[in-house]
């Protein structure tokens, strides 16, 4: 039997080298601690409550939000100016993409792609609840989109 020790984590770091470029800023977030009730964004009106995870996080190029639209709520048809990608997670919805409109429900991804046009509305009794990805335009901070 091999027997060794190791000394604290710069020992860890000597046997497992990648274990060293864990950033110190990873976190957690919950849904409880980032919830803010917004209208819905891009002129679409209604109630929604948006969830900005890690948005005070420096340095992250990467923009992961949950959106809820409530009743009669939506993203305004809009202009993208990046890629972005809607996973609807439960609900059902309307998307107008380019001007054709389609029933979007639990378990729906939609790409849309730079220069395109797309909004989503609520539809039915039960919040349309997506999840919200794409890269953070350069030099901006925080944005109120999706």
């Amino acid at each position: 039997m091999v027997r060794f020790a190791v000394a604290g984590a710069a020992g860890l770091c000597l046997l497992f080298p990648k274990l060293g470029k864990v950033q110190a800023t990873s976190r957690v977030e919950h849904d409880s601690t980032v919830a803010s009730s917004e209208p819905g964004p891009h002129g679409g009106g209604g109630q929604t409550t948006a969830y900005a995870f890690f948005a005070r996080t420096p340095n992250l190029g990467l923009v992961f939000r949950k959106r809820a639209l409530h009743r009669g709520a939506a993203i305004g048809y809009h202009l993208q100016e990046e890629d972005e990608i809607y996973y609807v997670v439960s609900g059902t919805g309307e998307l107008r993409l380019n001007d054709a409109r389609s029933t979007v429900g639990r378990g729906t991804a939609i790409l849309t792609r730079t220069g395109s046009w797309h909004g989503l509305r609520q539809l039915g009794s039960d919040d349309l609840v997506v999840i919200i990805a794409y890269q953070q335009p350069t030099g901006l901070g925080t944005s109120p989109r999706g």
